[in-house]
């Protein structure tokens, strides 16, 4: 189901002919490149769409899904800490709080997932804090959830006793994010160096590598909100592994793009999807 949202994010939302929709055909196409079978991915799309992250429409005996605006949502919140550039820090933090009673466990939990997807981190059990996150996302979150009467939203500048380094080290590990940043770069410095002396990859093994690098750079937005530079330990391993990432990335992409495009649209063109919204 990751690799199916790694798809929608960087090949299907940033295509503008797409409109963010997908024939089921193409899709079981796609994703047979890594082995998916095709009720495997049928089976995924239809559990996203259930989440809420994909809607289904039919024309005739043919489907197609289409990202949701709640998945449009959160493709945008996370893309910039995945393509960056990010912004420089303002001095300030985001604080959220939240009320919720133990009668709307659920909803609690799903919050401070969705806060921890956003780039928030628990300075306490019901306080949220971010240097860099966007306070109207995780507004939203609390709106989708019906807990936006128990949440209150706060900007402001920490005022001590420690130091804004020492309260990143207190809501997020740097050093086992560090370690992380090391491990990508150990594995795609390579890659990138040996595609950049003698480029090897076909149209189709530049679209698989493109989603390996898109789906494991990824990850990083779920433990590194894009923690600002001024707040971080130098160097920064974060900084050399972004780098690295968007330089393969380019190298790949338009191999990546031409193989992506004849299976979107092998005929050319993407025809007009007329028909009702299902939820299947």
């Amino acid at each position: 189901m990751s690799l199916i949202y790694t798809l929608y994010g960087d090949f299907v939302h940033r295509d503008p002919a797409s409109r963010d929709e997908l024939w089921i055909g193409a899709l079981v196409h796609l994703m047979g490149e890594f082995g998916l079978s095709e009720a495997a991915v049928r089976q995924a799309v239809s559990r996203m769409s259930h989440q809420g992250w994909l809607a289904a429409r039919r024309l005739g005996n043919r489907s197609a899904y289409a990202v949701t605006e709640r998945g449009r949502a959160r493709i945008d919140a996370i893309s910039p800490r995945i393509y960056g550039p990010l912004a420089e820090w303002d001095g300030r933090w985001r604080m959220l709080t939240y009320s919720v009673p133990e009668s709307r466990r659920d909803g609690r939990d799903r919050l401070r997932k969705d806060l921890a997807v956003l780039g928030w981190a628990p300075l306490s059990a019901s306080t949220w804090v971010t240097p860099s996150g966007n306070i109207e996302t995780a507004r939203s979150a609390a709106q989708a959830l019906n807990l936006i009467d128990r949440i209150d939203l706060f900007v402001g500048e920490y005022q001590g006793p420690s130091s804004d380094r020492d309260l990143v080290t207190r809501c997020w590990d740097l050093d086992a994010i560090a370690g992380r940043y090391a491990a990508f770069i150990a594995t795609y410095a390579p890659r990138l160096a040996a595609e950049r002396i003698a480029p090897a990859l076909d149209d189709a093994h530049a679209f698989l590598a493109r989603m390996w690098l898109v789906h494991d750079y990824r990850k990083f937005a779920y433990v590194d909100p894009g923690l600002p530079s001024a707040l971080l330990p130098a160097p920064w391993p974060g900084s050399e592994a972004a780098g690295l990432f968007r330089s393969y990335y380019a190298l790949l992409s338009r191999r990546a793009e031409r193989f992506y495009q004849a299976a979107a649209r092998p005929n050319g063109g993407n025809e007009a999807l007329r028909g009702e919204r299902l939820n299947e």
